[in-house]
C-alpha cells in the first residue's frame, strides 16, 4: 500500500514540488493579488495562529487531511496493487481513477437536498467534477506507481484541495494578464518536462508497485 521507509524523504518532497510547479501561475497570481505580495503569502503560510484555526476547523480537516489520506489509501494504495497484476501498469493508471471520479457523484444527492440549483446544473457540475477528479486520480496513480509510496499522492491531494482548479478565467481578466498567462503556460510546460525525471523510481527504492510480478491467471479471472 505504499507505506514504507525506503525513499520516504524524496517521496515526501519531489511529487509535491512537481505539483507546485504545475501551480506556478496560480501561486504567482495569488501573490500579485496579495497587498503584501510574496512576503504576505509566506507570512500567511507560516502563521502559527492561522494553522491552529485550521486544525480546529472540521471542514478544513476533512478537505486537507481526512479526504486525502483515506481516498489515496483506498483508490491508490489498495486498488492499484490489485489492478496492476491483472491489467498491467498503464491500464491500471487510467482505470482506477474512474472509480475515484464516480465516488464523487454523491455530491449530486447533497446538492439536491440543499435545493440550490436545478438538476441540469447539478449534473453539469458533477460531470465536470468527475472529469477533473479522474484526471487528478490518473496523476496520483502515476506517482504511486513510479514511487511506490503513498505519501506523495496524499500530499499532492491535500495541496490541490487547498488550491482548487487553476482560475484561468480570472487570469484572463487580470491587469497583469500577459505575464500571468505566460506563468500559467510555463507551469504546465515545466510540469510535463519534470514529470518523469522527478518520479524516477531510482529516487524511491528498489521495488515500486509497477514491478509486481503477475499472479496466476486464475487470480485475475475473479475480476
Amino acid at each position: 500500500m505504499g507505506v514504507r521507509l525506503e525513499g520516504l524523504v524524496p517521496a515526501t518532497i519531489l511529487p509535491l514540488l512537481l505539483t507546485m510547479v504545475f501551480y506556478l501561475g496560480p501561486l504567482v497570481h495569488s501573490a500579485i493579488d496579495n497587498p503584501n505580495g510574496f512576503t504576505g503569502e509566506l507570512q500567511s503560510a507560516s502563521n502559527v495562529q492561522s494553522w491552529r484555526l485550521c486544525v480546529g476547523d472540521v471542514v478544513w480537516l476533512r478537505n486537507q487531511v481526512v479526504a486525502p489520506v483515506t481516498e489515496e489509501l483506498v483508490f491508490r494504495g489498495a486498488m492499484l496493487p490489485m489492478l496492476v497484476p491483472c491489467t498491467g501498469p498503464t491500464a491500471a493508471i487510467f482505470t482506477a481513477p474512474l472509480f475515484f471520479g464516480v465516488a464523487h457523484f454523491h455530491h449530486i444527492i447533497e446538492q439536491r437536498r440543499l435545493h440550490k440549483d436545478s438538476m441540469r446544473v447539478i449534473l453539469l457540475v458533477s460531470g465536470m467534477q468527475f472529469l477533473y477528479t479522474t484526471v487528478f486520480g490518473a496523476f496520483t496513480a502515476f506517482i504511486f506507481m513510479r514511487t511506490g509510496h503513498i505519501v506523495g499522492p496524499v500530499l499532492c491531494h491535500s495541496f490541490c484541495n487547498s488550491q482548487g482548479l487553476p482560475d484561468v478565467g480570472s487570469a484572463l481578466r487580470h491587469p497583469q494578464k500577459p505575464a500571468l498567462l505566460i506563468l500559467y503556460a510555463m507551469g504546465l510546460l515545466l510540469f510535463l518536462v519534470l514529470l518523469f525525471p522527478l518520479t524516477d523510481p531510482v529516487f524511491y527504492g528498489t521495488i515500486p508497485v509497477c514491478n509486481l510480478a503477475p499472479p496466476p491467471a486464475s487470480v485475475c479471472l475473479i475480476w
